[in-house]
């Protein structure tokens, strides 16, 4: 795997590129994409951690597994590319922005100006097989976005957690048992099948901005 765009993240995961587990990930991904289509391509694997440094960090949104259908998934977890149809769980989390902060959405769905303000948008498992959802989550990926967790909450800044489904809210642990400002947020994953379970009416964006106000950080503007 191209591992270049981690390279901010080096002094905090770097250790984690080395142990035995990371190599065995490596080989299984790259055996998948000899075999088939991996999505998203290999150089846009880890972008949500160059887009973000850890530094920037004052949201982490964490969701299970990047899309799979064409053309979609692009390193950002739940953004695609400007001119993509939004596909469903994009909809709902723009349906639940509008009615949280009563904003209008991002004019497309492309989510990096999120990414720029300290949005990190990361998935447990961040490689999945064409049209076959969650197909890599017995690759190793969840001990590599373990170690994230426990990364992201040793940053002294405050940091907001907000877990959209299962496999999301099993590094809650981490976030919680952080010694800095932490707000950890729990809601059903966005996907249609259980979005009205929980998702929709969860007002996470006003409660990342409120915990943000609170401890003197600037506010995250959504709509761009």
């Amino acid at each position: 795997m191209d591992t270049n765009a981690l390279k901010p993240w080096l002094p905090l995961l770097g250790g984690e590129l080395e142990k035995p587990y990371f190599a065995a990930l490596s080989r299984q991904v790259d055996s998948a994409r000899a075999a088939g289509t991996v999505f998203p391509p290999e150089a846009e694997v880890f972008r949500a951690f160059s887009l973000t440094p850890p530094e920037r960090v004052r949201a982490v949104i964490l969701g299970q597994d990047p899309y799979h259908e064409p053309g979609q998934a692009s390193g950002l977890a739940f953004s695609v590319r400007s001119g993509v149809k939004l596909p469903p769980s994009l909809r709902n989390i723009f349906r639940e922005l509008e009615d949280d902060l009563g904003c209008p959405p991002p004019a497309g769905g492309d989510l990096s100006g999120w990414a720029s303000q300290g949005v990190l948008l990361l998935n447990a498992v961040l490689t999945v097989s064409a049209g076959q959802a969650n197909s890599h989550r017995d690759y190793g990926w969840q001990t590599f976005t373990d170690a994230v967790a426990l990364s992201l909450a040793a940053l002294p800044q405050p940091v907001a957690f907000v877990l959209w489904g299962a496999q999301a809210q099993k590094k809650a642990a981490a976030a919680q048992n952080s010694p800095h400002p932490r707000l950890v947020l729990k809601s059903p994953h966005p996907s249609p099948l259980s979005a009205r379970r929980g998702f929709f009416g969860s007002r996470p964006f006003s409660q990342i901005n409120a915990f943000l106000d609170k401890h003197g950080e600037k506010s995250i503007d959504f709509s761009r």
